[in-house]
C-alpha cells in the first residue's frame, strides 16, 4: 500500500477536507496536478493500524468512511456481521479469529486529529434496503450524531453501499440533507449538497 500510495503522490495531490471545500467554495483547482482521494470504507481495524500510520507518513489526509454498527458489534461477532453485511475479510481478519476486526470509537476520535472520518450508513446498507423512516433515521441520521459526538467535529460526508448518488431517490437525498452531510461520496462523484451539482 505504501509504494501505491507514494506513486500516486507523485502524479496527483491527494484531496482532503479543506481542499474539497475550497473548490466547491471557490469553483478553482489551484494545483497544476489532478486530485485523488484517498479512502478506506468499511472501519476495519487495520485501517487505523496499517493505512493511517502509512497516510500519515505521506503526508496523506485519508478519507476513512465508517459502518458504525460494525463498530458497535461486539469483538466477537464482528467476523459474522461483517459477512452478513457485505464486508469483504481478507487472510489477515481471518487469522485474528475471535479477536477485534473493527475499529473502536476511541480510535475513531483520534483519527479524526488527523484524517476525515464520516459515516459509511450504520450496518452498511444501499437504499434498496433503508424504506422506512426508521430505516433512514437509523443509517442515516443516528451515525452522523454519533460520529459528531465522539471526534467533536461534523461529520462532513456520507456514502451508500454500493456507491449511489445524488438524484437517485428524492426520499434519500432529503434523509442525507436532513442530517446535516455536506457531501454524498459516490462511486463516480462527490455531490456538494445544496449547491446543485
Amino acid at each position: 500500500m505504501r509504494d501505491e500510495l507514494s506513486r500516486l503522490c507523485e502524479r496527483f495531490d491527494p484531496v482532503g477536507l479543506n481542499e474539497l471545500d475550497r473548490f466547491f467554495s471557490t469553483g478553482r483547482w489551484d494545483s497544476p496536478r489532478p486530485g485523488f482521494f484517498p479512502v478506506f470504507y468499511e472501519g476495519y481495524r487495520n485501517s487505523v493500524e496499517v493505512a493511517a500510520p502509512v497516510c500519515d507518513e505521506l503526508g496523506i489526509e485519508a478519507w476513512f468512511l465508517i459502518c458504525t454498527a460494525f463498530v458497535d458489534t461486539p469483538v466477537e461477532e464482528q467476523e459474522a456481521f461483517a459477512r452478513s453485511h457485505y464486508i469483504g475479510l481478507v487472510a489477515e481478519d481471518l487469522e485474528r479469529s475471535g479477536d477485534r476486526i473493527a475499529m473502536t470509537w476511541g480510535e475513531i476520535a483520534e483519527l479524526s486529529q488527523r484524517h476525515v472520518v464520516t459515516p459509511h450508513t450504520a450496518a452498511h446498507l444501499g437504499i434498496n434496503d433503508t424504506h422506512t423512516d426508521e430505516d433512514l433515521e437509523r443509517e442515516v441520521a443516528d451515525p452522523k450524531r454519533r460520529m459528531d459526538a465522539v471526534t467533536g467535529q461534523s461529520a462532513p460526508a456520507f456514502a451508500w453501499l454500493h456507491g449511489s448518488h445524488w438524484g437517485m431517490s428524492e426520499r434519500h437525498d432529503v434523509a442525507v440533507q436532513a442530517a446535516g452531510y455536506r457531501y454524498l461520496i459516490s462511486n463516480t462523484s462527490i455531490h456538494h449538497i445544496g449547491t446543485g451539482g
